[in-house]
């Protein structure tokens, strides 16, 4: 007998006390029944009434967004952005909160995750539970720091540019994005018409003049003739393929990172803070303490920022080698490290490849992975290489701190960690982890 379908809550309200915050910009509240709810544009220690946006009778949990603020925490500020809000533009989680509240719970997130995935304290973890602002950042409440270099707009189907609303596909029109760095605010694109396309990713290169606009059209759509307020580059992402395509200008843009021009070709992935390669660089050599003659391994390296940085310090009579899957990510790898003999660029992914290297021992490891982490396979590997110490460079603490059990697991503590705000106003943050074999500290 086919059992009957549970009735949707959404649209129902509540009124809830709002606990502690969650990994995902949201905080943790229960109904009068007891059914969890995650609740967005809301602080803890507040009681709001709350609007459920998906779930249903008998759920494990809802989602909700706060729609009344019945009494508000000392960090809850008005929301700067006119686009912000309940229903509004899911691009940021916390533009309801004072700077360093954002800053405070994302350290809380970090600690719950490592303490449910990791068993670690921020003590056992090397942390003093804080996350550093960017330079620059550090703004009075209010004013929101202008640092996102990349920016993708999704399209209206009249061909107004905006921002996908938080878990839909629907466009929230824009004309301006207070977080868009102000060379991309430069470009316009919220003025034009992009009818016919799906989306347009603006891109500011940090170092260099370098402009660019990658254009995803519609299925059996014309590109637009692009003439915005600055010269610009252009590129299309093909819709049978995937692929992206130069239109007119170059297919790269050029980044300045630790001293070196990176190039990085058909709107490829580079950090969007304008701090965050040097940042990272800097948190990265700092803990790893690279010595003339270490052998080092980039995993994950893009185009090559990590594997560069390494083979500078490490000398002619050390070596690298970085492994990346990314085609073009590759060749921009290749061409950004050409001037050093001791750098080798593999294509393919990480746990295909690296055994295939029949690397057995090393001195260093880097890794920067992906959302979902390196994952247990890949993380025994590198265990097994002794390698004296490894940086996790990590943009989801939930995935570092799944791996960071499983480096224990291959013998490995963490020696210190450091959390950076190089996303604000989201719930984003990154995160260096340095380990080393636990023998040693001991």
């Amino acid at each position: 007998m086919q059992a009957e379908p549970r009735k949707s809550l959404v649209g129902e309200e509540y009124e809830v006390e709002v606990g502690p915050v969650a990994h995902g910009g949201h905080c943790i509240a229960r109904t009068s029944e007891g059914q969890v709810l995650f609740v967005r544009h809301a602080l803890p220690g507040e009681r709001v009434v709350a609007r459920v946006t998906d779930g249903e009778e008998g759920a494990r949990f809802l989602r909700a967004d706060a729609v009344e603020i019945l009494d508000a925490s000392k960090d809850r500020i008005d929301v700067p952005c006119p686009f912000a809000g309940p229903g509004r533009c899911g691009g940021c989680d916390w533009q309801h909160a004072k700077p360093g509240a954002q800053r405070r719970l994302k350290a809380d997130v970090i600690a719950e995750q490592l303490q449910r995935l990791a068993g670690l304290t921020p003590e056992e973890a090397g942390w003093d539970g804080t996350v550093v602002p960017a330079e620059g950042d550090k703004l009075p409440a209010g004013q929101v720091p202008a640092w996102r270099t990349r920016v993708q707009y999704a399209v209206t189907a009249d061909g107004r540019a905006g921002l996908r609303r938080h878990r839909s596909h629907e466009v929230e029109p824009i004309d301006h994005c207070m977080i868009a760095a102000e060379e991309v605010s430069e470009l316009g694109i919220e003025k034009r018409d992009w009818t016919g396309m799906d989306s347009v990713e603006a891109i500011a290169a940090t170092g260099s003049q370098d402009r660019q606009v990658v254009l995803t059209p519609k299925p059996g759509a014309r590109l637009p003739l692009v003439e915005l307020d600055r010269p610009v580059s252009v590129l299309r992402v093909d819709e049978r393929d995937g692929g992206v395509h130069r239109v007119h200008g170059r297919p790269f843009v050029r980044e300045r990172a630790d001293g070196r021009t990176h190039r990085v070709g058909n709107g490829g992935f580079w950090q969007v803070h304008p701090k965050s390669a040097d940042t990272l660089v800097t948190a990265v050599m700092q803990g790893l303490l690279p010595r003339k003659g270490d052998m080092a391994l980039d995993l994950y390296c893009g185009v090559g920022l990590f594997a560069g940085a390494l083979a500078d310090r490490v000398g002619d009579a050390g070596a690298v080698l970085g492994i990346e899957s990314g085609k073009r990510a590759v060749e921009d790898a290749r061409h950004n490290l050409a001037d050093f003999d001791r750098v080798r660029i593999e294509q393919g992914k990480v746990e295909s490849v690296l055994p295939r290297t029949g690397i057995t021992d090393v001195d260093l490891i880097v890794l920067d992975p992906p959302r979902a982490g390196a994952g247990r396979k890949t993380v025994e590997h590198m265990s097994s290489l002794g390698a004296r110490r490894i940086a996790y460079v990590a943009c989801d603490p939930a995935a570092l701190a799944r791996d960071l059990g499983y480096f224990r697991d291959g013998g490995y503590r963490v020696r210190t960690l450091r959390a950076f705000d190089l996303f604000p106003m989201t719930h984003h943050v990154e995160c260096v982890a340095i380990l080393e074999p636990a023998a040693k500290g001991l």
